[in-house]
């Protein structure tokens, strides 16, 4: 129960500073003002508390009471995340809606998931089993597409008394008590965890398996192993949100985590709009079936956007305890970051770089060290893979939230407002972008594959950064003062960039491209390099290679060759044969 702990003695926006108790601690969660909106204790000074309010807190006035809850801010987390939708501080906003209206109203107290619910609980231990925190006692199917695993609390540890038979049970009924040395204890599907403390687990991996996105320059190129960190920065209108929506549908990860952290109400309705239309492509059962929704727009209250990130990755850690791999996307964390400026500004603390706040670094390091691949306490392996958009003002990457972040994330995928621009989609600039998971990912691909993928990747690469030199030479000369050689290069970079770097995200069979179809078509473009290399070598000429009809099936192979059908892609090859074969001919 709740407990007054002081007065309002300073407002400044979602600041306000209380005079009162100097029994509470940092980072406790209290309620302030007469509404009892939630905030959280950010500065501690004598028997001065600095509060950071996570509700519209206007009209709130000095001398207003604030209340002390003991707690942290935490997250609920149990049977019921999967398919919800919450604001930033895990408040469930179709609840809210029916009982306020289209329009939140303060103070709302409710529940993050709902006490009245069922749960079909299926226990896998006895009665005398010793037990530690994270030890699985029993699953539940939280829906058609994902069996909940029921784990005993992290700081726990003890004597399984009495477990609960087959059966159903509400959230908070017990289903099994635990004999610790402090005495026994009632174990609920029920846990609360706080949001800024990692979840514990046994030990780090190294991150040696491909994050399937299906989509081919990020999977081939520049791909992200699962448990890795990666960047989408872009400026306005490049293409950061619907590339995000794209690795969120087609992911191979088994459970997706959207927060939409400070983006715009329109971006946030059609994410809402649309997931629950979405057919899980590995299941044919909805997507949201294996989705958790986080929605903080930019109209909402500033500091809940800075608590999203965090309530987001706690639930993440929660589903890669029970040994799932799960995808975090952050849209955006310079609308987060900004989140902070504002508030150290409201705070007066000196600014550093730009405005923000000499801990922006410190932040976002807390914030991506906690994606990983880990043994779970369970000795199960689980991941949590997290992919920040960043909107950088202008398109500048040298701006702060961009620098920082590339220090502590190992794939960048630069957007380039240009390529965007001449509809090239998705819009990563291949020069600026890279993955450091190459070298611990080549043995995956190629157990997948059966193809020396880095071989090929290299190869691919190095066409592409051999064209973007030639072009300058040739915006200074004009193609056709280059040997064939290197007009060969420009036609096969061509090849590369609209046959296979562009992808069409509203085209059924374009949208996702498995593996074995990617490594294929990069192959075949390949494989047409080095065969033109050889006539070109017996005197064809590079301009005549651009009328061959295989040129057009290359580039056509993306949306004519289905993924259950990758056979297709030899007979291109052999098309490749024949008809540079005849035109040999002509020239021998």
């Amino acid at each position: 129960m709740a407990i007054e702990i002081g007065k309002i003695i300073w407002v400044n926006g979602p600041v306000v500073r209380v005079r009162g108790s100097r029994e509470v601690r940092m980072l406790e969660m209290v309620e302030v003002g007469e509404e009892h909106l939630i905030g959280e204790i950010i500065g501690l000074n004598e028997d001065v508390m600095t509060v950071q309010v996570y509700e519209e807190n206007s009209g709130m006035r000095p001398g207003e009471p604030v209340f002390g809850t003991g707690m942290s801010l935490s997250v609920e987390l149990g049977p019921g995340l999967l398919r919800s939708i919450f604001d930033g501080i895990q408040r469930p906003l179709p609840v809210m809606e029916r009982k306020e209206g289209t329009f939140i109203s303060r103070g709302v107290k409710l529940t993050s998931l709902y006490r009245g619910s069922l749960w079909e609980f299926t226990p896998v231990i006895k009665e005398g089993v010793e037990v530690s925190g994270g030890a699985i006692l029993g699953s539940v199917p939280e829906t058609n597409a994902l069996e909940h695993f029921i784990m005993v609390p992290p700081t726990l540890k003890g004597v399984i008394t009495w477990i609960a038979p087959n059966g159903q049970y509400k959230l908070e009924e017990p289903i099994a008590k635990l004999l610790t040395p402090s005495g026994e204890h009632d174990l609920s599907m029920l846990q609360h965890w706080p949001v800024r403390r990692p979840r514990p687990f046994l030990q780090r991996e190294t991150p040696n398996e491909l994050l399937i996105t299906g989509q081919r320059i990020l999977d081939t190129f520049f791909p992200l192993a699962k448990g890795g960190a990666a960047a989408i920065p872009g400026g306005f209108g490049a293409g950061k949100t619907i590339t995000q929506h794209q690795i969120a549908k087609w992911s191979n990860a088994d459970i997706v985590i959207y927060i939409g952290c400070g983006e715009r109400g329109n971006e946030m309705t059609e994410v809402l709009q649309e997931f629950p239309d979405l057919i899980d492509p590995r299941n044919n059962q909805p997507l949201m079936e294996r989705t958790v929704l986080i929605a903080n727009t930019s109209n909402m209250p500033v500091a809940a956007r800075e608590a999203s990130i965090y309530t987001g990755i706690t639930i993440a850690e929660y589903y890669r305890d029970m040994g799932y791999d799960v995808a975090l996307m952050a849209d955006s964390t310079s609308r987060w970051a900004e989140a902070l400026r504002e508030i150290s500004g409201r705070l007066e603390e000196m600014p550093a770089e730009e405005g923000y706040p000499a801990y922006l670094g410190a932040r976002l390091a807390e914030f991506y060290e906690r994606a990983g691949k880990v043994k779970t306490l369970n000795h199960r392996q689980g991941s949590v893979s997290v992919i920040g958009a960043v909107s950088p003002p202008g398109g500048d990457f040298s701006e702060p939230v961009t620098q920082h972040t590339r220090r502590y994330i190992r794939t960048f995928w630069a957007l380039d407002k240009a390529l965007a621009s001449a509809r090239h989609f998705p819009s990563v600039n291949w020069l600026n972008s890279y993955s450091e998971y190459v070298d611990t990912l080549n043995d995956w691909w190629t157990a997948k594959t059966g193809y020396d993928w880095q071989e090929l990747r290299s190869q691919g690469m190095e066409i592409m950064n051999e064209e973007s030199r030639l072009s300058q030479i040739v915006q200074l000369v004009g193609p056709s003062a280059l040997p064939d050689e290197q007009r060969l290069i420009l036609e096969t970079a061509r090849l590369i960039k609209e046959g296979f770097m562009q992808q069409n995200a509203m085209d059924d069979v374009d949208t996702f491209t498995t593996i074995e179809k990617q490594i294929k078509m990069l192959d075949v473009i390949l494989y047409f390099h080095r065969r033109a290399e050889k006539a070109i070598q017996l005197g064809v000429f590079a301009s005549a290679l651009h009328s061959l009809d295989v040129v057009t099936t290359i580039i056509r192979m993306k949306t004519q060759v289905i993924n259950r059908n990758v056979s297709q892609l030899d007979e291109i090859r052999a098309q490749i044969d024949r008809e540079l074969s005849e035109l040999e001919q002509q020239y021998v």
